[in-house]
C-alpha cells in the first residue's frame, strides 16, 4: 500500500523536453516509475529515449492522457508558465498533480490550487517540492530512489533536504510513502492531508512529520493529530538556531514575535502526544524506537 502514488500510476512529465525534464526522467524510470508521456506545447509527435524506454512527447496534456491514461503530472516548467501548466493538467482531469518548480509567484499558486478545488478531481503536490516516493513502487518527482526501501513509515516534510535525511537515516526500516509538501507560503497538499492518508493506510505503522520555521501549518497540524490521529507520530521542526524576522530557505519559513517559532512548534506537537527531536538523527532514533519497540 502506498499514499497517493502507486505502482499502478501512470506518469507523464510536463517539460520533459527541458533539462531538468529529461534529467529526472530518467531517475524517476530508474526507481520503478511509469512513465508513459511527456507534454511540451509544439513538440508533438516527438519521442524521448530514457532508460531504454521511448517516452512519446505530446502538445497537450489532453492529447497525453486521451492517448495514455496517465493520471499523475510532473511538472518541470518555468515559473512563469507553472500556472498555465498546472491549468493544463487540471482541465484534463489529471488526479495528482505534482509540482516541482521553484520560485512560482504566491498569487499564482493561490489561483491554480482554488482552480483545483473547484473542480473536486485533483490534487496539487508543492509547488518548490520534492514530490513523492512510495518505494519499490513508484516516484513522481526529484527524490533519489536508492537511498531507503519499502517499509511501514510514513513521512510528510516542508524540506526536500531532510525528506532524503530522513529516508537515509531510516533506510534500514524503509517507508510506505515520503511525500515533500514544499515550503512556499502556499501548498496543495499538507501535514494534515499526508497525515490523515497515513491514518487511512494499513501499511503504515507510524509517521515522521517535518516541519520548519515559520506560519503555523504544525500546529494545525498538531491539533488534527490530537483528534484525528493514532498512530504514533515523531516530530522535527527545523529552524531552532534561526534569527527573528529573517526568510531561512522557503519562502513561508519566516517568523513575526514568537509566532511561527520552532520552540512554538515543538511545544503545541509535543503537548498532543508527539516527540519531536531536537535534531534529525535524534528524530530518526525516536522513530526506531517505536518501530522496533512495535516489532519486539
Amino acid at each position: 500500500m502506498a499514499i497517493f502514488l502507486t505502482e499502478d500510476s501512470k506518469i507523464l512529465v510536463q517539460g520533459i523536453t527541458g533539462s531538468e525534464g529529461t534529467k529526472h526522467t530518467a531517475r524517476m524510470l530508474g526507481s520503478h516509475a511509469n512513465i508513459v508521456a511527456g507534454v511540451t506545447p509544439g513538440k508533438g509527435g516527438q519521442t524521448v529515449t530514457s532508460e531504454g524506454r521511448d517516452i512519446p512527447v505530446f502538445s497537450s496534456c489532453q492529447e497525453a492522457v486521451d492517448a495514455t491514461g496517465a493520471d499523475v503530472s510532473v511538472v518541470f516548467v518555468p515559473p512563469r508558465f507553472t500556472k498555465g501548466a498546472v491549468h493544463e493538467a487540471i482541465d484534463a482531469g489529471i488526479p495528482l498533480v505534482v509540482v516541482i518548480t521553484e520560485g512560482v509567484p504566491v498569487h499564482d499558486t493561490a489561483e491554480f490550487y482554488a482552480y483545483a478545488e473547484s473542480t473536486g478531481t485533483t490534487r496539487i503536490i508543492g509547488p518548490n517540492c520534492p514530490g513523492l516516493i512510495s518505494p519499490g513502487k513508484s516516484n513522481a518527482g526529484i527524490i533519489p530512489g536508492t537511498i531507503t526501501k519499502a517499509g511501514r513509515i510514513g513521512l510528510v516534510s516542508k524540506s526536500g533536504t531532510l525528506t532524503y535525511q530522513m529516508m537515509y537515516e531510516l533506510r534500514d526500516l524503509g517507508f510506505s510513502s515520503a511525500v515533500g509538501i514544499g515550503g512556499d507560503p502556499v501548498i496543495g497538499t499538507t501535514h494534515i492531508d499526508c497525515l490523515q492518508a497515513f491514518q487511512d493506510d494499513p501499511e503504515t505503522d507510524a509517521i515522521v512529520m517535518i516541519g520548519e520555521i515559520g506560519g503555523d501549518a504544525e500546529e494545525r497540524a498538531a491539533a488534527y493529530i490530537a483528534e484525528h490521529i493514532t498512530k504514533p507520530v515523531v516530530g522535527y521542526v527545523a529552524g531552532f538556531t534561526a534569527p527573528e524576522g529573517k526568510t531561512m530557505g522557503h519562502a513561508g519559513a519566516i517568523v513575526s514575535g514568537s509566532s511561527g517559532t520552532a520552540a512554538a512548534k515543538q511545544e503545541a506537537l509535543e503537548a498532543v502526544g508527539v516527540r519531536v527531536g531536537k535534531t534529525p538523527s535524534e528524530t530518526a532514533r525516536l522513530m526506531r524506537e517505536i518501530i522496533t519497540g512495535a516489532q519486539a
